[in-house]
């Protein structure tokens, strides 16, 4: 790519979220998307499980948050179709499996009983299970299993397969998907007009979308206060194999709260089994380390025994990029020229479609959707309630 290239929209950072804005972008008829990263198809989503699960992820004070989940998941079935057809082919690892939250003991079985009050205050999805009807639809799991709750539309993709598909999808759809860090953020006259590259080379665009995950508010020319600070927030995660004669080992997401540590279990047809995830805030950090693999296992073991005897295949561990109030940063910047996706946190590959569709509305028609428009990185402003709030 020669040095002064020009694109209309330049997006900066290829994982999950960057590559599907731009291919989305482009779908709508944006010439010129240049997506700049180091690696493509990397960041928080080749770790994460890719759990749909708005309904279970649900905690109190994030109805908003709720709202745009619900949205996102709704997309997802249409979304995963199109883009396999866009990449030619290629399977995202979508599948309609339901998820089933589960309580151990007494005082979980409390807690969850009253997350299913909250639930149905809200008009949601999910059915009350005694632990005996629990077993029923899981047989793995522990004879200690006092209650569980089922959402039967909290779904799964596989992230792996999704980031593999969005990068064929962007090649095919004109997008240039450039390898090269962007060292600094240009601004001319008070507007976002490109960045420097790794490679020393430049490139102008008319707008430039920050989609860096926990890394955003980090790029040099960044004007301090434009953006938020982005936390990283670590996650171990482990994959086990299931063998043919242990199938079907589970059939649906099961998560559970186990001594007050959140964790999940993600049941792949192709018999991978993904156990997640730690939550640390460890910094830049992305050490697999010994404590958090064993308190992965020690509390899957709990959850399901049988787990122990499954072949242990893989260990990684990934940042979610956790903004102050833990929700995505979606829309235009104070700074123009600049547009935000990032700070999805926990919730990135959920939220994939609903992002991709609000975003590129935006540097398409310079409108902020209606379901964007809580989001914006505006309420971090010295003028915004939250800003306000949290002073």
């Amino acid at each position: 790519m020669p040095s002064g290239t020009h694109a209309d929209v330049l997006v900066i950072g290829g994982g999950v979220i960057g590559l599907a804005v731009a291919w989305r972008t482009a779908r709508r008829g944006a010439r010129n998307v240049i997506v700049v990263d180091p690696a493509h198809g990397g960041g928080a989503a080749g770790v994460a499980a890719g759990m749909l699960a708005p309904v279970t992820e649900l905690q109190y004070g994030e109805e908003p948050l709720l709202r745009l989940g619900m949205a996102s998941n709704e997309r997802y079935e249409t979304f995963a179709a199109e883009l396999s057809e866009a990449s030619g082919g290629l399977d995202t690892g979508y599948r309609r499996c339901g998820t089933i939250a589960v309580a151990l003991d007494s005082d979980d079985r409390e807690e969850l009983r009253e997350l299913y009050a909250f639930h149905q205050r809200l008009g949601l999805d999910s059915t009350w299970l005694t632990g005996r009807e629990a077993r029923r639809l899981e047989p793995m799991l522990a004879p200690a299993v006092r209650g569980a709750l089922h959402a039967a539309d909290d779904h799964q993709v596989d992230p792996r397969r999704l980031l593999t598909a969005l990068v064929a999808a962007c090649g095919r759809a004109g997008v240039l998907l450039h390898r090269a860090e962007a060292v600094e953020l240009l601004v001319e006259d008070g507007r976002a007009t490109g960045a420097r590259l790794s490679t020393d080379e430049t490139v102008t665009a008319d707008q430039v979308v920050l989609a860096a995950g926990p890394h955003s508010h980090r790029l040099p020319g960044l004007p301090e206060g434009v953006l938020p600070a982005i936390r990283p927030v670590k996650g171990q995660v482990l994959r086990l194999h299931v063998p043919e004669a242990y199938r079907p080992f589970l059939s649906r997401n099961v998560r559970a709260v186990v001594r007050g540590r959140h964790m999940y279990l993600v049941p792949r047809e192709n018999g991978e089994l993904v156990v997640g995830a730690t939550t640390e805030e460890q910094g830049y950090d992305t050490t697999v380390t010994a404590g958090g693999v064993y308190e992965l296992l020690r509390d899957a073991h709990e959850l399901v025994p049988g787990i122990t005897e499954l072949p242990l295949r893989e260990t990684s561990a990934g940042l979610r990029p956790g903004s102050p109030d833990n929700a995505p940063l979606l829309g235009p910047a104070p700074l123009p020229g600049l547009v935000a996706s990032t700070g999805h946190y926990r919730n990135g590959v959920l939220l994939t479609p609903v992002t991709a569709d609000l975003v590129s509305e935006y540097l398409v028609t310079g409108e902020v959707p209606e379901l964007a428009r809580p989001f914006t990185p505006a309420r971090f402003s010295s003028e915004s309630p939250v800003a306000k709030a949290s002073a």
